[in-house]
C-alpha cells in the first residue's frame, strides 16, 4: 500500500428532490489498499458506489479515478478506464442463463475481443484463481451454492484484470466459514495481484481482519476514514454502538487471535 490516491471524492453532493443523501463528502481509495466503507442504513453507501462506477453524476462534487474524472471524459476514454474496475454485485448478478464459464467470458468478448474458445480458456484460468473447481464452468449460477455463486462473480470481476476491484457486501448470506475463506481470497488476490479494494460491508469480522482502513459514513459525509483502532476510538454515538457491542467485541477479540491480521 502506498500514499497515492488513485480514487478522490471531493466535496460530494448527493440529493433526491428534498433528501439530501451526502453533503460535502471526500474520501480517497489509495493504491493497494483494502479500504471497508461502513455505515448506517440511509447513509448512502450504494449512491457514493454508483457515484464512482460513473453510474451516477453527483449534485455536486467531483469523482476521479488514476486522475481523471470519469464523467467529464469522451465515450472511448471512459470504457477504457472502466475496464479497469471490476465489481462483484451484492448477489453476484450472474446471468442465470449462461453456464458459469459463459459469465466469465462475457467480458472477455464483448471488451477484450476475444474470440469465444480463447474467452472460455481465459475464463476457466479465472475459475481456479478464485478457487472453484474445474467442472463448475459448465454449470449454471443457480446449480452452485451461494459461497460458489460469490467465487463465480468474482471470477467475472477479475475477467479484465482490473487494478480496482469493487465489492459490495460480498460475505452477505454466507455462513461463518465461507465468510472466512472469501476474506482471505480476497486479501490472498490483493497481494498476488496487485489490487486496489472499495469494500462495502456490514460484516464486522470482515473489518476486523481484512481491511486496511475502514470509512465510515454518518452525518451525510465520511466521518472518519483511518484504521481500525483508530475509527473505533471515535466518539460518535452510531460508532461506538457498532464497533463496541457484543458483536464488534466479538470479531476484535477473533482477529486477535487469527495469525496474519492487519
Amino acid at each position: 500500500m502506498t500514499g497515492e490516491s488513485i480514487i478522490e471524492v471531493r466535496g460530494l453532493r448527493n440529493q433526491f428532490g428534498a433528501q439530501v443523501v451526502h453533503e460535502d463528502l471526500n474520501m480517497d481509495l489509495l493504491r493497494g489498499e483494502i479500504l471497508g466503507v461502513v455505515g448506517g442504513s440511509g447513509t448512502g453507501k450504494s449512491v457514493l458506489l454508483r457515484c464512482i462506477l460513473g453510474l451516477r453524476r453527483a449534485n455536486v462534487g467531483t469523482v476521479r479515478v488514476f486522475g481523471e474524472e470519469l464523467l467529464a471524459l469522451p465515450a472511448e476514454r471512459r470504457s477504457q478506464l472502466e475496464r479497469r474496475f471490476g465489481v462483484l454485485y451484492q448477489r453476484g448478478a450472474l446471468f442465470s442463463s449462461l453456464t458459469v464459464v459463459e459469465n466469465i467470458a462475457l467480458p472477455l468478448i464483448e471488451h477484450a475481443r476475444l474470440d469465444r474458445a480463447d474467452a472460455e480458456a481465459l475464463a476457466r484460468v479465472k475459475l481456479a484463481l478464485v478457487g472453484l473447481p474445474a467442472d463448475a464452468g459448465g454449470k449454471y449460477p443457480t446449480e452452485l451454492s451461494g459461497g460458489m455463486v460469490k467465487r463465480a462473480a468474482l471470477a467475472r470481476a477479475l475477467a479484465l484484470d482490473p487494478d480496482i476491484l469493487f465489492l459490495d457486501e460480498p460475505t452477505a448470506g454466507l455462513d461463518p466459514i465461507g465468510a472466512a475463506a472469501f476474506d482471505q481470497l480476497i486479501r490472498t488476490l490483493r497481494d498476488a495481484l496487485g489490487l486496489s479494494v472499495f469494500l462495502v460491508t456490514h460484516d464486522l469480522d470482515s473489518l476486523y481482519t481484512l481491511c486496511d482502513r475502514v470509512a465510515v459514513l454518518a452525518q451525510k459525509q465520511v466521518l472518519v476514514a483511518d484504521r481500525l483502532d483508530v475509527v473505533a476510538a471515535n466518539e460518535d454515538p452510531w460508532v461506538r454502538e457498532y464497533f463496541h457491542g457484543p458483536r464488534g467485541r466479538a470479531a476484535e477479540q477473533a482477529a486477535m487471535r487469527a495469525p496474519g491480521s492487519p
